[in-house]
């Protein structure tokens, strides 16, 4: 089993920043050698892509509503994946998800485990 604990979520206002953690663990889990990536779920939505990145740190993706303003990272000697959000809109309100996550050729992003999830709060 893959355990996926996040922190940092709070109340920020419109302009501000909060900056998100996941430490993964698990006994035959190597984080070093998975993508990871971020989902979140704002109320009355369902759960969105936000961001991942593959597990050399490389690559890096986002979505559309956050690029420029987020910015994903890891620390694989910590088994810790991070999310920098910049310039918080009130709709990047919702509950943030660390995930295992996986694509397919469609493009789509898949988790395979999740967090329990972190809430943001954005005022306006």
């Amino acid at each position: 089993q893959v355990q996926l604990v996040e922190s940092g979520g709070g109340l920020a206002q419109a302009g501000g920043s909060l900056s998100l953690s996941c430490a993964a663990s698990g006994r035959t889990f190597v984080f070093s050698s998975r993508t990871m990536g971020w989902f979140r779920r704002a109320p009355g939505e369902e759960r969105e892509f936000v961001s991942a990145i593959d597990w050399s740190g490389n690559s890096k993706y986002y979505a559309r509503s956050v690029k420029g303003r987020f910015a994903i990272s890891r620390d694989n000697s910590k088994n810790t994946v991070y999310l920098q959000m910049n310039n918080l809109k009130p709709e990047d309100t919702a509950v943030y998800y660390c995930a295992v996550v996986r694509t397919e050729l469609g493009g789509d992003w898949y988790g395979d485990y999740w967090g329990q999830g972190t809430q943001v709060t954005v005022s306006s």
